[in-house]
């Protein structure tokens, strides 16, 4: 027996023989000089391998439920396939440089998912690994490749790997997967995400897991404490079986919780809302029992450019459109009904990562300090405006509130406030119908913090953005491995950053809830709360978690724990 450390990145506990997943052997790009005559024909194969993978993705679709995430997230990968502006990007390449289709497009692949990686933002950075996914896939039928076939892993297997590709997680969702083992994925991963929500335990940074365990041999996968047991002896074995039955009773418990209120034990309320990316994922929060949507990060539909083509964009091409974003809006807000939805405009990073070409991004060193979030949307005001008429007119549809991301000084709020009164103005002459909505912004920055007492006075309400905050408070790059286990969200200034931050809300009677990591995390969650906190907004399967971690203490002892952090 023997027991192999990584990283907790699914929780709970699987018991299966391993499956080991062979390296995938790296692909030999060709790099040819072509004649212009042969233009048309490379182009053509092309277009015809994007075919075949959007044949076989259309063929996985149909055996998909509606509201799922692996059918989300395939159906973006449908669009990424057909997005007229990377497909030009891609074409133009290939005319004026003259070398052959499958150098070009493994370039103009690499080129963006660095983009993406080099974004500042956790969730896009991990996007990277999709596009080269569904690309890769394109690739292997230029090149005549046949790579090792997912399918081939049985039912009630372990698979251990280096990584995993996002379209060979979802078709795992067809089978009964035991666990999973993996020496690279993040905690934003859509292989992690998707993991989570077919509810596989897996366990990632477990360095070459692959030489580490035999074909076949039993594993323990440990998604709580993050390991992987190797040839468990019997007790251990049996140990393991009775935690599995013990998830088991736990999660038909957490399941009658659903239409309950969240409470602590002796009755102080909280409301536990949702982080989401897409409309799609506005369901899943309410069969989870979700209090409404304390985040829609509107930035993913700037990722997907298909039906921006297909709609009238308001005079500002090449964006996407006010009508695409007000249908995907107005989608969330109906799905809620009379619950709040958050909706934070444009969270973009300081590079090229959202390919619209009328917007104005220069490349940066340091993208984490440059030219993001609402120093973009300021700095580019149509794209802005575009998306507060979207907003506005879909605001009549639900209970909306608009989030301004990044703010550090109160002008940056006065800015928008005034483009937002010129949207209005606008709306009310064409007659088109509004609601006043809230404006609140994010709190993600120490100067944010600092000034909370003046931005108060300016906003509606705030929210405590604490993955941001911690990484620029304490200047850790958390994507960085070197210095990584220096991200610490107990870290003493982060805390007394958040009492101050609270400390000044209540002053001005404002709402302040948190959307980062700590809200959906038992440990940070009851420190929250017993700093005064009482919204928090999480990924939706979170939400009975939480919602049974509070019902478990009293307020009083919610704020002793909190104390302990704060002396």
């Amino acid at each position: 027996m023997n027991v192999i450390l990584g990283i907790s990145a699914s929780p709970g506990t699987g018991i299966g023989k391993a499956f080991i997943i062979p390296e995938v052997q790296e692909r030999i790009i060709p790099k040819t000089n072509i004649s212009p005559d042969a233009i048309d024909a490379g182009w053509s194969r092309f277009t015809d391998a994007c075919a075949q993978v959007q044949k076989q993705i259309e063929g996985d679709l149909k055996t998909l439920p509606q509201d799922s995430l692996q059918k989300t997230i395939l159906e973006t990968y449908n669009l990424m396939l057909t997005d007229p502006v990377f497909l030009g990007e891609v074409k133009d390449a290939f005319k004026t440089k003259l070398l052959n289709i499958e150098y070009i497009l493994d370039k103009k692949v690499d080129e963006y998912a660095d983009r993406l990686r080099n974004s500042g933002n956790e969730y896009l950075a991990e996007r990277a690994q999709d596009i080269e996914d569904v690309f890769n896939h394109v690739q292997d039928i230029l090149l005549n490749y046949h790579p090792f076939d997912i399918e081939a892993v049985p039912d009630g297997a372990v698979i251990v790997a280096s990584s995993l590709k996002t379209s060979d997680t979802i078709i795992m969702s067809k089978r009964k997967i035991a666990g999973l083992a993996l020496t690279e994925g993040g905690i934003s991963s859509h292989v992690t995400i998707l993991a989570k929500s077919f509810g596989i335990p897996a366990v990632v940074g477990l360095e070459d897991i692959a030489n580490q365990v035999q074909q076949d041999e039993e594993l323990v996968v440990d998604g709580i404490l993050g390991e992987v047991i190797t040839s468990p002896d019997e007790k251990t074995l049996e140990e393991y079986k009775e935690k599995i039955a013990e998830e088991q009773r736990h999660a038909a418990a957490l399941s009658r919780l659903r239409d309950l209120p969240a409470m602590t034990k002796d009755g102080t309320r909280f409301h536990l809302y949702a982080n989401i990316g897409t409309p799609e994922e506005a369901e899943f929060a309410l069969e989870q029992g979700a209090d409404g949507i304390g985040l829609f990060r509107t930035e993913f539909l700037f990722m997907n450019t298909l039906q921006k083509q297909k709609e009238v964009s308001s005079g500002f091409s090449n964006s996407v459109s006010e009508e695409t974003q007000f249908e995907a809006y107005k989608q969330v807000l109906q799905i809620m009904g009379d619950r709040p939805v958050t909706i934070r405009t444009l969270d973009a990073g300081g590079d090229k990562l959202i390919h619209l070409k009328d917007v104005h991004i220069t490349e940066e060193k340091n993208p984490l300090m440059g030219l993001r979030a609402i120093r973009l949307s300021l700095y580019n005001p149509q794209l802005l405006r575009t998306q507060l008429r979207a907003l506005y007119r879909a605001s009549v549809y639900g209970n909306l509130r608009i989030m301004l991301p990044l703010i550090t000084d109160v002008a940056q709020v006065e800015t928008v406030k005034g483009i937002a009164r010129g949207v209005r103005i606008s709306l009310k002459e064409e007659k088109i119908p509004f609601k006043e909505v809230p404006i609140g912004i994010m709190v993600e920055t120490a100067a944010a913090a600092i000034c909370s007492d003046c931005l108060a006075a300016h906003s509606e309400f705030f929210s405590l953005g604490t993955n941001d905050l911690t990484q620029y408070t304490i200047g850790v790059d958390r994507e960085n491995p070197d210095v990584a286990p220096l991200y610490n969200e107990f870290n003493l200034a982060v805390i007394r950053l958040i009492q101050f931050t609270i400390h000044n809300a209540r002053k001005k009677n404002l709402p302040v809830s948190v959307c980062g990591e700590m809200a959906g995390r038992n440990e940070s969650a009851m420190i929250l709360a017993g700093l005064g906190i009482r919204q928090l907004s999480m990924a939706p399967k979170q939400i009975p978690v939480i919602k049974e971690t509070l019902s478990r203490f009293s307020i009083q002892e919610l704020r002793n724990i909190a104390n302990q952090t704060t002396l």
